[in-house]
Parts: structure tokens; sequence; C-alpha cells
């Protein structure tokens, strides 16, 4: 997207994300941040008060948790398989999007008091999304009575791990590609806890 259609918030938000994954948040002033979106420092003051606030903001704004509920609330067509596997590319397509901010919460997380705690909201979401969903197809007979918590977290956690696999530059260890690894993870899960 050209970056004169953004709005000032948003391209304020994007030159943090990009600057901060680049030196670490300690490593760039609100005046480079203003800079590289094309804006004053008085500007992203106004609108954020400081570079913590607008950090947050970022995060809150670009990550997956929303577009996730909104999939859960209209796509789903309530076969295991199917759903799985849109879920799993959601999923893995939002966290090559934000991998920016992915790798900033890993980053950063340690030395900004509660802001693990605000990194997780999207997560948490995607749960409570994943075991509503694993809750309803067991009332539906579509899957096996098991803990739909804990189902949802182990799948989730499969993916994260996926996605960790690939978080950096120098690529990933296993010579299976994401496509492969998401269809032959579903169909294990499909297998497992259908009746």
């Amino acid at each position: 997207m050209n970056d004169n259609c953004l709005g000032s918030s948003e391209r304020l938000m994007i030159a943090a994300i990009d600057l901060i994954a680049e030196r670490g948040y300690n490593g760039v002033t609100t005046l480079e941040i203003a800079t590289a979106a094309g804006l004053s420092e008085k500007t992203l003051f106004r609108h954020f008060g400081s570079k913590r606030n607008l950090l947050e903001s970022a995060f809150d704004r670009f990550h997956y948790g929303d577009e996730m509920t909104k999939l859960f609330a209209e796509k789903l067509v309530w076969e295991l398989r199917e759903d799985l596997l849109l879920i799993s590319h959601v999923y893995h397509e939002m966290m090559n999007r934000n991998r920016k901010m992915i790798w900033i919460s890993i980053k950063e997380a340690g030395h900004l008091p509660g802001f693990r705690e605000r990194t997780q909201k999207h997560p948490r979401q995607l749960l409570t999304g994943l075991t509503d969903y694993f809750t309803e197809m067991s009332a539906k007979g579509k899957m096996v009575r098991t803990n739909p918590e804990t189902q949802a977290a182990s799948f989730m956690m499969m993916h994260f791990g996926a996605f960790l696999n690939n978080l950096d530059d120098e690529g990933s260890f296993l010579n299976v590609s994401l496509e492969t690894f998401i269809v032959e993870s579903v169909e294990i899960f499909t297998r497992a806890l259908t009746p």
C-alpha cells in the first residue's frame, strides 16, 4: 500500500515496527520514527504521547486477533478438515505478514514491563476461538469428546512452532514446505479427532 494513502497514525506505527524490529526498542528515538514516517515528532506525540504507546497501539492495530475472530464468526463450514485448513492458512498468512511485530515481541518483551501480557492478547483470542470451535464440533457429534482447550493449545503450539522455524533470515532447518506441513498437521488432527 502506498504510504500516501495511509493516515498519520498508521504511517507512524509502520515506521515504528520497521525501525524497532531492525534496531531494538532502545535503539530508536521518537524523532527517527517520525522522520521515517515523513512526519514531525510533535505529530507522533500528539497521536500517541510516547514511543511505548505507539508500539502498543501498533500491536493492537496490526496483529491478528480481530481477523481471526471474524474468521470464526463468518467463514467456518463446520467440517473439521476444511475448517482447520482455513484456520491454519489464515494464521500463517497473518503471522508472516506480522513477522516484524512477532520478532519485536520476542526480543523486547522482557525489557518492557507489561508488554508480554499485551502481546499475548491476540494468541489468547485465538485460543478462545479454537476452544469454542472444538467444543461446538464435539457437541455436534463431529469431533470426539476431549478437552477442547488442550486440543486448541496443541494445535496453536504446533503451528506457532512451524512459524518460529522460519522466523529469522537463516531459514528452516527442515526440508518440509509450509504447505506440506499445514496439510499433514491438519490431516493428523482430523484423523485423531474425528469420531
